[in-house]
């Protein structure tokens, strides 16, 4: 059992995870963001072959911040305070990359998706920029203690916070809250969109609330793409089954709305953005439930 990783977690990273909860919830929508965290572990930065600020590329940088609004209109808000780099809870629990560790990896371990063979599963072997993250193997030990101690208990809160929520209301809406870099090899700066929508495709939430949700973005004067390049991760995946009423959308925001991506600082637009954001909020808590309801009360 890896001593030093669980110490690590325990004394620099708990909580795991925080759940801001509104004084009462007055609405079926809840809010994720699970790759905002950033408290740097010293074991991390000890195994490192990157400077701290390399680390951080992989961050969803501020999203939390963003979205902090959320109980203010009767939402809770979920957070991971552990970085992307340390481990990402937008995977499955075991996908596993075979490079990474000294062992060969067990029997249920999936190390075939192409989030692994890209260096970024459960435990990422890359920053976002392909920078390699390790100078050396980790035992399998490490990860199934970052697994225990942190995928777990985030992914539990996460259900039980949608549970309670379709238990009240009848169904549950996630949205799960993601940042993306303003450029790439597919998208120059100047294409990529500012919002991108990811619903799998149509199958991790009903039609309208990824109609909703486009519509209330287009009123705050943004452009908006369903899809590609990002339909939604494993949460929207895992967590969206829309015939059992849990409905579950992805958000991605283009950084350079609020972030200075250089120097990973907010941007001088950045209060102005989070001001927009949180009319989003509003417009998401408040359509999203008149569409669904409609189309329930017609079933």
């Amino acid at each position: 059992m890896p001593l030093n990783e669980r110490h690590a977690i325990k004394a620099e990273l708990s909580p795991p995870f925080v759940i801001h909860e509104p004084r009462q919830q007055t609405t079926p929508l809840v809010f994720c963001s699970p790759h905002s965290g950033r408290v740097y572990p010293r074991i991390l930065l000890d195994m490192t072959c990157l400077d701290a600020h390399s680390l951080r590329k992989s961050e969803d940088c501020y999203v939390d911040e963003l979205f902090e609004s959320a109980p203010l209109a009767g939402a809770p808000l979920i957070e991971a305070r552990f970085p992307r780099a340390y481990l990402d809870v937008n995977r499955e629990p075991f996908e596993l990359d075979p490079e990474l560790f000294e062992e060969p990896l067990p029997s249920f371990a999936n190390a075939q998706t192409m989030r692994v063979i890209g260096g970024l599963g459960t435990i990422p072997r890359v920053v976002a920029e392909a920078e390699e993250i390790y100078d050396r193997p980790l035992s399998l030990a490490v990860a199934m203690e970052r697994i225990e101690q942190l995928y777990r208990p985030f992914h539990q809160a996460l259900d039980e916070l949608l549970q309670r929520t379709r238990a009240q209301f009848g169904y549950a809406v996630l949205i799960d809250c993601h940042s993306m870099p303003s450029a790439s090899v597919t998208f120059p700066a100047s294409a990529r969109p500012e919002f991108i929508l990811g619903d799998r495709f149509g199958g991790s939430c009903d039609f309208r609330v990824t109609r909703c949700a486009r519509q209330v973005i287009s009123n705050l004067k943004y452009q908006v793409q369903l899809n590609r390049p990002y339909a939604g991760g494993f949460i929207t995946e895992h967590y969206g089954r829309p015939a059992d009423q849990f409905h579950a959308l992805q958000i991605e925001i283009n950084r350079g709305l609020y972030l200075n991506e250089q120097s990973l600082e907010r941007s001088r637009r950045f209060e102005s953005f989070k001001a927009d954001i949180a009319e989003l909020i509003c417009g998401l808590t408040a359509n999203i439930p008149a569409a669904l309801e409609g189309r329930l009360a017609a079933e």
